[in-house]
């Protein structure tokens, strides 16, 4: 079982109305606008698409309306802080007629399970999972993270196909990469930057692409980096990472989502609602925003 992503999986934003209620129809033009402009696939219910304030009701309701919509390939998020929450939400995808392309599943977070705990829930959701299974490695908002040694053993089970890795530890990065080669690992298992501004540093290591929050405004130039570095490109991955590199850095001024949802309302789209406890950009960041991404796009 193959994950077949590509190198940009934008991880979506939910649009809201006015009264926080889940924007499907506005969903869709995104979803549509990412596909057209770089994604190569998409994430629903992950963290940028506010997860934690999601039912698992709307969660099913996003994923129907924007795999109706498009044709790239869908990843969603099921992972909770609870094994037996995780495997209850996995299981109503897994009755629908068409199941998401694969699942991103998160570090519990709080509760700070140890590492053979942490090995045990993801094995438990790759069990019961039919779509190939993406770890994701964010200690900075679980305070846990998944140690290399039980990502590698992770990499054994055939239906754990991924990771997002969402830190800045290069060495931890390169212990990874060797022990996943030395093993035979590398070929099956795909490693993917949890960060935009790292995702060319990750990609020198052996990661394949982003999950990305910047693909939503500059998705065209994101996957002309991650398709020249592939590529072996080098030299022209490194010129478009410098470009982008100012648009990186505005959109997490700062907590995400908040950035990334000002900057596709200046772009036209109707998704400048949060639900709290998260809020709007502050005049001072969207001002950051608004003439980073005017000087960004008139070099691209």
């Amino acid at each position: 079982m193959s994950l077949n992503l590509g190198p940009v999986v934008t991880a979506m934003i939910t649009p809201f109305n006015d009264k926080l209620e889940v924007d499907y129809s506005e969903a869709k033009r995104l979803a549509k606008h990412l596909e057209k402009t770089g994604s190569t696939a998409i994430l629903i219910g992950g963290t940028t698409g506010e997860s934690p304030t999601l039912t698992d009701e709307e969660k099913l309701d996003l994923y129907k309306a924007v795999r109706e919509t498009v044709s790239v390939p869908i990843m969603v998020g099921v992972g909770t802080n609870s094994t037996w929450k995780t495997l209850k939400l996995l299981e109503r995808f897994e009755s629908l007629s068409q199941k998401p392309d694969a699942y991103l599943v998160v570090t519990p977070y709080y509760n700070k399970p140890p590492q053979d705990a942490l090995y045990e829930h993801f094995k438990a959701v790759a069990d019961n999972a039919s779509s190939p299974i993406m770890l994701y490695n964010i200690p900075g908002r679980t305070s846990r993270e998944i140690a290399v040694d039980t990502i590698v053993k992770l990499a054994e089970h055939p239906n754990i196909k991924a990771l997002k890795q969402a830190t800045s530890d290069l060495d931890k990065l390169s212990d990874l990469m060797k022990k996943l080669r030395d093993r035979g690992l590398d070929k099956d298992f795909e490693v993917y930057s949890g960060d935009d501004s790292l995702t060319l540093p990750m990609m020198s290591l052996g990661a394949v692409g982003v999950v990305s929050v910047a693909s939503h405004v500059v998705g065209e130039k994101l996957r002309e980096m991650c398709e020249s570095a592939l590529k072996g490109d080098i030299a022209k991955a490194r010129e478009i990472h410098y470009l982008l590199l100012p648009v990186f850095r505005a959109l997490f001024v700062t907590t995400n989502p908040i950035p990334v949802k000002a900057a596709l309302e200046i772009m036209g789209f109707k998704v400048n609602n949060l639900r709290p406890p998260m809020r709007k950009a502050t005049a001072q960041e969207l001002e950051l925003i608004r003439s980073t991404l005017k000087e960004v796009l008139e070099l691209a």
